[in-house]
């Protein structure tokens, strides 16, 4: 039977203008966003944030900036970032946010293929810019977010917002919701780029559905990690809160984390699966540091989940109090999303007394299309359909895997300039995501990993690669792992992987054992820790050869490795 979706109350939206306009009258003097690093514009209540979106659309008017010219904003995550994107979403432009990881030529296509004129950028890319300005016909403004530069034609957007009076909301365009609104590349190399097209009804649908399922509250502080090209951290991280009334604090970078955290007492924080695995990972390291911790927390688990089931709500956090202590004391929920998380770290962290959600997505929904709740929720699934999305599986095998097909009002215009790669992701009205996946009995959906990543057995059946490298990631040995089908001399595909070792785990076995790391030494290890692995899986399943790498995998922004750069046997 289908679990029924508890929904909230929640102000109805038709675009990004309309979402920010809103939100800036209820919640006028709370704080909206900050950077805790030193910016030139560094902090903003709702009132002051509108004010600042009002002067800079003006100034862009004032310079000749026309409705639907295209502007791309590529930055560090900084208040000015949003102050861009949404003058972009308040004065009827189009925005082209570009992935700040992107390599130099990558940068360029994507300002080449979106037909961007106007671009809006942080110090780490002016002297790039300086150096290739010449070379990109179409775009004539350069903003700076830093500094402006006379010698290069760089404008200081400080200076724009502050020499301007507001824009009257009266003069403010009418937004069309339907038109494109959003061009978001899902990668930049020559031949590879796909623009995907999103409207601000989208987005709106999107948030609306979201807020609907996990309920915000104004007193809700979001610490944002991931990058804000992406679309997960942009809706999700940025304008959830935004059209919530909650705050949002600009982390300074990833190894600052665990203080940024602290020091803004967030009480939601977004992330990667890779990211929740560390901390996971760090939580199980200082518990086995004390020896007497390490020995009661299994009972110390058990008794706080009897309190908690007695009505005691808070128990988790008093009986772990040291570990809520790292990170602040104030987090709500834990919030995984840009790939599949691991159940086991889902679990043992809720165990913590850490509220833990995942959802399901992609870029062409705006992104979400799939979330668990608050207090219906499982570990192992991606969620329950968000209230206006149809879902289907396509095709399913005899287990009820098939691929999943998306139809709602979140859903892509297509891809930009690309009519063939719209067409062929698109069937009767269906979005055809790529991925993988069943429904379970009660509704959830369960996501078993890309469609082109599959793998074919020896005996004919799918073997998801994903699944596998969950497991192995448990390992506290394995840092990170690559699985993949690789042909033997008998010309069938058995499953290989490779792995990235985890260098303190090796340090401290050898320490401990007082043996010298040699490859051989570690090959034993790892030897070991791929039996217990494939004790866990079917015999199709199992991992039968293994290569230790040297060099991390190169990944995407929201830390999944780029499977088609990884050679076998790398």
């Amino acid at each position: 039977m289908k679990k029924e979706l508890k929904l909230y109350n929640v102000p109805h939206i038709d675009s990004i203008q309309e979402m920010i306009l809103q939100s800036a009258r209820k919640y006028e003097n709370k704080l909206a966003v900050e950077d805790i690093s030193n910016t030139p514009i560094s902090r903003l209540n709702y009132g002051e944030l509108l004010e600042k979106i009002l002067k800079f659309g003006a100034a862009l008017k004032k310079m000749g900036i026309k409705e639907r010219t295209h502007i791309a904003v590529i930055s560090e995550n900084r208040v000015q970032w949003g102050i861009t994107y949404l003058t972009a979403a308040c004065f009827n432009y189009i925005i082209v946010p570009i992935d700040r990881n992107l390599k130099t030529n990558e940068v360029l296509n994507i300002i080449h293929e979106s037909d961007t004129e106007v671009i809006v950028f942080s110090d780490s890319f002016s002297q790039m810019l300086a150096e290739k300005k010449s070379m990109l016909k179409k775009l004539r403004t350069f903003i700076s977010m830093d500094s402006a530069s006379e010698e290069n034609g760089f404008l200081f957007m400080k200076d724009l917002i502050e020499k301007e009076s507001p824009a009257k909301l009266q003069e403010l365009p009418k937004i069309n919701s339907e038109e494109l609104f959003e061009i978001i590349f899902t990668s930049g190399s020559l031949g590879r780029a796909k623009g995907v097209m999103l409207s601000q009804r989208n987005l709106a649908a999107n948030l609306i559905d979201m807020v609907s399922m996990l309920f915000m509250y104004p007193e809700d502080r979001f610490l944002s990690v991931l990058p804000m090209h992406h679309t997960y951290e942009c809706t999700c991280g940025f304008l959830c809160p935004l059209y919530s009334g909650s705050s949002v604090h600009y982390a300074r970078s990833l190894k600052t984390i665990l203080d940024d955290v602290q020091k803004v007492q967030a009480t939601m924080f977004l992330g990667v699966p890779l990211l929740f695995d560390k901390i996971f990972k760090k939580i199980y390291k200082s518990i086995n540091e004390k020896k007497l911790t390490s020995v009661i927390i299994k009972p110390m688990i058990l008794a706080s989940d009897i309190l908690t089931k007695v009505g005691w709500k808070n128990s988790k956090k008093k009986i772990f109090a040291e570990i809520h202590g790292k990170f602040g004391g104030r987090i709500r929920f834990f919030i995984a999303g840009g790939a599949a998380p691991d159940p086991e770290v889902a679990k043992g962290l809720r165990e913590f007394g850490f509220g833990f959600l995942q959802g399901y997505g992609l870029t062409e929904t705006s992104p979400i299309v799939a979330l668990n709740q608050e207090h219906s929720f499982k570990d192992d699934a991606a969620g329950l359909i968000l209230p206006n999305i149809e879902a289907r599986i396509c095709d399913p095998d005899a287990e009820g895997n098939g691929e999943i097909w998306v139809k709602g009002p979140n859903v892509m215009l297509g891809y930009y300039n690309n009519e063939k790669a719209t067409n062929d992701t698109f069937e009767d009205g269906w979005f055809k995501t790529g991925d993988i996946g069943r429904f379970d009995e009660d509704g959830f959906l369960h996501i078993s990993g890309r469609k082109k990543n599959v793998i074919i057995s020896k005996s004919g059946k799918n073997v998801f690669p994903e699944e596998i490298e969950d497991i192995l990631n448990r390992s506290p040995f394995v840092s990170e792992c690559f699985v993949y089908g690789e042909d033997d001399l008998k010309q069938t595909e058995i499953i290989a992987a490779q792995i990235v070792v985890d260098a303190e785990a090796f340090i401290e076995l050898s320490e401990s054992k007082n043996v010298k790391i040699t490859s051989e030494m570690m090959n034993e290890v790892m030897s070991q820790e791929i039996e217990k692995v494939n004790k866990q899986l079917p015999s199709f399943k199992q991992i039968k050869k293994f290569y230790i790498r040297e060099q991390e995998f190169e990944k995407t922004t929201t830390q999944k490795i780029k499977r088609y750069l990884v050679n076998s046997k790398d």
